[in-house]
């Protein structure tokens, strides 16, 4: 008997050529353009200055991102890890809250905790002044104390904004762990730390490694806290070659070996999980019941959740939010309402269009049928996985180039200089957010698509409805609140964007978060304290809204 040909036939890459599959095919496309942009800026630079990297400063960029991102990464895996696992398996007291609370810290980005950190530990501040006074020390010569501007002051900050990816995913793949195979092993003489070792944590692992990766990610993105820190990483890198040294193809270059970095994880992520096999068991199996804990493992099983609570959230949102109430003057600060207006403007815009252009995307690249559109679709989420920075590299320069000629073809066919009218407005800014989160979109909307049945398009079309009104009349009802859950988190992301709004932003354009790394580069963290709580409050409805979801996955 012959062998069945399962290879699809060449035609079916073809895209047709319909609105709904060259729409889809344009919106790839521009969210590709930056990476594509900055590979050809770094084949293509200016100034040859690569050789002059490498025997000065790019060896140090390197050293201190991989330290930071490997400590960041491997303390988030094991603070993470280990609160999930006494959430799922333990009763202890305070647990019911704390598996909420542990999710807090999401709300207040990194560089947010690092001007909280070092507001509190610094020399002026209140632990060493309170130290000072009660044994009668004068000067820092008199006692030691560590240094917390410092590339160990940048890792725990990032660690205690970042774990909770981490935690959120590690908890999901425990609870989802067979009781009975627990219930056996209890049974054979397992204790604790051997039921952990041999089936929780081999069961979670593709979790835990993705929560991981999502981390090192992140922080390899960041620039406000390293930079508050004074650490010199490939994304500060970026910022001195292309702004100070006015080098954009020695800071493409940089950006490439970022884009290395990232690939590298990917990489590993994905290779770490394909010869794992996690099934999920029966229906009729039930999930792990927790233990209940006694004395003084059950008070220790609550103070090792509330560390990372108190350091990730507690800490940053009581000196920042001490702050801003110390000092309500600060309220009234000129340029804080433009900045909230900027933001909020700024935002919703690109949390409208992005959700929009996934929705787009999405629904075109099925309709169209074809396997070459559905092939491209991967590849826009790569967005999310670049650093900010580099994004802000690869789209500048070539709208820049691009802004100027159709400022010339205006000129030339109206005589007015109509100027710089995307690159020289918040326009770009709005393009670059799309880029940065059109994951997150993405999956919202290709999520909620899949659990729509076929069989209720189908009966749209065999009523008379075209694609545009099957569209309208019957997904966007069955799956208004993952669009609007889209638009919310795209929204947060925007709102605590730093990197690409430092590089992007119009001259005199502030949002929050460059309103509020601006006074803390300037030592005013209670001028910082309003922008800065309100990026926290605006973070607090996305974190509300992840823990419902929870619950309703229960």
């Amino acid at each position: 008997m012959a062998e069945k040909n399962t290879q699809l036939p060449f035609r079916a890459w073809i895209p047709a050529l319909d609105i709904w599959t060259l729409g889809a095919l344009a919106i790839a496309g521009l969210v590709l353009l930056p990476i594509l942009s900055v590979l050809w800026i770094a084949a293509h630079p200016q100034a040859p200055i690569w050789g002059h990297l490498i025997d000065t400063t790019l060896p140090r960029y390197v050293t201190n991102t991989l330290v930071i991102m490997l400590s960041v990464g491997t303390l988030s895996a094991m603070i993470g890890t280990g609160a999930a696992w006494l959430i799922v398996c333990y009763r202890f007291p305070g647990a019911r809250w704390l598996q909420w609370c542990l999710l807090f810290p999401l709300a207040v980005p990194g560089y947010l905790g690092a001007y909280a950190l070092v507001d509190f530990l610094e020399y002026a501040g209140p632990v060493q002044t309170t130290l000072r006074a009660s044994f009668g020390w004068t000067d820092a010569r008199d006692y030691f104390f560590p240094d917390i501007r410092s590339r160990y002051g940048a890792i725990f900050a990032l660690t205690a904004s970042l774990y909770p990816y981490v935690y959120l995913l590690a908890r999901a793949g425990f609870r989802e762990q067979s009781g009975r195979a627990h219930e056996v092993a209890r049974a054979l003489g397992a204790g604790v730390f051997r039921r952990f070792w041999k089936i929780g944590l081999p069961l979670a692992r593709p979790a835990i490694a993705a929560g991981t990766a999502i981390v090192m990610m992140e922080t390899v993105n960041d620039f406000g806290a390293v930079d508050f820190f004074g650490v010199q990483t490939l994304t500060t890198g970026i910022f001195t070659v292309w702004l100070e040294a006015g080098n954009a193809g020695g800071a493409a270059q940089i950006a490439c070996v970022v884009l290395a970095m990232i690939l590298v994880l990917v990489v590993l992520e994905k290779s770490s999980r394909r010869h794992v096999r996690v099934h999920r068991m029966a229906g009729s199996d039930r999930r792990l019941e927790a233990i209940p804990l006694e004395g003084v493992w059950a008070w220790g099983a609550t103070i090792a959740c509330i560390i990372p609570f108190l350091a990730g959230f507690v800490l940053p949102v009581g000196v920042l939010g001490h702050h801003a109430l110390t000092r309500l003057d600060s309220w009234q600060a000129p340029g804080l309402l433009e900045a909230l207006v900027n933001t909020v403007l700024v935002g919703g815009t690109a949390a409208l269009l992005t959700v929009t252009a996934a929705l787009f995307l999405v629904y075109g690249i099925r309709m169209s049928g074809r396997a070459g559109p559905r092939f491209v679709l991967p590849f826009t989420t790569i967005g999310y996985a670049a650093p900010g920075a580099v994004l802000a590299l690869g789209l500048l320069i070539p709208l820049a180039a691009f802004d100027n000629k159709m400022a010339d073809w205006v000129l030339v066919l109206t005589g007015h200089d109509p100027g710089l009218m995307i690159t020289g407005g918040a326009a770009v800014l709005v393009f670059v957010y799309m880029v940065r989160f059109f994951a997150i979109a993405q999956g919202a909307a290709d999520g909620a698509i899949e659990r729509i049945s076929p069989s209720l398009p189908m009966a749209s079309r065999a009523l008379g409805q075209g694609v545009g009104g099957t569209l309208t009349r019957v997904y966007l009802p069955l799956i208004r609140g993952s669009i609007a859950t889209a638009l919310l988190l795209v929204f947060v992301d925007v709102v605590k964007e730093l990197p690409a709004t430092l590089l992007l932003r119009p001259f005199n354009f502030n949002t929050l978060a460059t309103l509020t790394h601006e006074q803390a580069s300037l030592e005013k963290i209670a001028d910082a304290a309003p922008s800065a709580m309100l990026i926290i409050l605006a973070s607090l409805a996305a974190v509300a809204l992840l823990a419902r979801q929870m619950v309703r996955a229960r």
